[in-house]
């Protein structure tokens, strides 16, 4: 009788735990493994309960999954977000009771530059396509953006970002990619956020490879953990230390971008620590542009004061960093090409670029006074506090092109990273 009451317990606490999950599979997206060419991570969660951990994938065009392939997940118990304090789409303070079953799967053997489709399930029963395109066209181009702080009780927030997006698909139809830079959550910690946002049709429809910004790596009551866009995503595991899945490197196409997590790096110690792998991996890696991402800016908008650019340039200068894209202060900001700490015709030199804010809800206005690092900043651009905008980023074998991009898809600054000699 023990054992029996012991059982039913148990099972009612599993159900509990399953009621505050959405259906399975949830929180589903296609993230770059290391060479996108030719390998993709898929990242989803199912209840304890579910069975529903593989993924079949196929060729956009094999309508009836003829030919699919199925890869069954490693798969491992998450409690990473559970008893965490958050809220409700209502506005209700809860603590989220959220235990499930993590499942992560590499589709290897890829042909580059291919659309694919894949499905998460068992048996006869498969969740709904979702899409990804391999590296390896000549000319390819993704979707920069940061900062939409997703809060499930102002859902406006995530409306004004993923519109901007489709504002960058209509500026271009055949994006590849979206690139975040941090800060898309309000609370990483709440995973209730995590899942409803990656039910988002663009979520659906590409890979999304991002960094950790201090909101993802937050709680509502400011408790902090790189885990929480570990567990949510599935990012290499080529990182160093405790940061394997949340520091990594990967190729799309011929472009290295090394991502970087700021929270970190707020000492000496984990600025050199950063700073060692991210010579490393240069070193041993390389590549037509190398681009570094982090969530903090560069400079502050408002007033042009350094705040990373200082703790980076010399090591970009040695490493021959040809871009470097940031977000966090929510007022875009972009850089002539720089080397030794001043402009060059772009022959050698980083451009530095941090995004806009995109939630319609949190930019910032510049106030009038004395401007600094003026002979290196060429563009500032900010809507005041409501402000929405996004990067689109073109490469070929010469150059990449930044173009940013109003709400309203108004091109409003643009500039050229030269192809240079590594």
């Amino acid at each position: 009788m023990k054992r029996i009451l012991s059982t039913l317990v148990a099972l009612f606490a599993i159900s509990t735990l399953a009621a505050q999950l959405p259906a399975s599979p949830f929180t589903v997206v296609a993230c770059p493994d290391q060479d996108t060419r030719n390998s993709i991570n898929i990242s989803w969660g199912v209840d304890t309960l579910s069975d529903a951990t593989s993924v079949r994938y196929t060729r956009v065009g094999d309508v009836d999954w003829k030919r699919a392939r199925v890869v069954e997940a490693a798969t491992h118990l998450c409690t990473t977000y559970d008893g965490i304090s958050s809220k409700t789409p209502q506005g209700k303070t809860i603590n989220e009771q959220v235990r499930f079953t993590k499942c992560e799967a590499t589709l290897s053997g890829l042909r580059p530059n291919t659309d694919y489709m894949y499905s998460i399930g068992a048996g006869d029963k498969w969740s709904e396509p979702r899409y990804f395109r391999t590296s390896g066209a000549k000319e390819w181009s993704a979707c920069v953006i940061a900062d939409f702080h997703a809060y499930t009780p102002l859902p406006h927030r995530v409306d004004a970002a993923m519109a901007m997006i489709n504002t960058v698909e209509r500026h271009d139809p055949s994006i590849d990619w979206v690139l975040h830079l941090g800060d898309i959550t309000a609370w990483g910690g709440s995973y209730s956020f995590w899942s409803d946002l990656y039910t988002r049709k663009p979520f659906h429809d590409y890979m999304w490879a991002g960094v950790n910004g201090n909101h993802d790596n937050m709680t509502r009551v400011n408790g902090q953990s790189n885990a929480f866009i570990r567990d949510a995503n599935f990012y290499p595991r080529n990182g160093y230390g405790d940061e394997m899945g949340v520091c990594y490197y990967f190729y799309y196409g011929d472009a290295l971008f090394i991502m970087l997590n700021n929270e970190v790096m707020r000492k000496d110690e984990g600025l050199a620590e950063a700073q060692a792998w991210v010579r490393k991996v240069v070193e041993q890696n390389k590549a037509r542009y190398v681009i570094v991402c982090e969530h903090y800016q560069w400079f502050f908008g408002h007033d042009g004061r350094d705040s990373q650019y200082g703790r980076w340039c010399e090591l970009f200068d040695e490493l021959g960093v040809d871009l470097a894209l940031a977000g966090n202060n929510h007022i875009y900001v972009r850089t002539a090409p720089l080397y030794e700490g001043k402009a060059t015709d772009g022959t050698r030199g980083t451009v530095y670029i941090q995004v806009p804010s995109s939630d319609n809800e949190r930019g910032q206005t510049i106030k009038e006074m004395p401007q600094q690092n003026e002979d290196k900043i060429r563009a500032k651009w900010y809507e005041g506090p409501k402000t929405v905008g996004a990067i689109h980023l073109a490469a070929n074998k010469k150059h990449l092109v930044l173009t940013l991009l109003d709400r309203n898809g108004n091109q409003i600054d643009q500039c050229e990273v030269l192809a240079k000699k590594k």
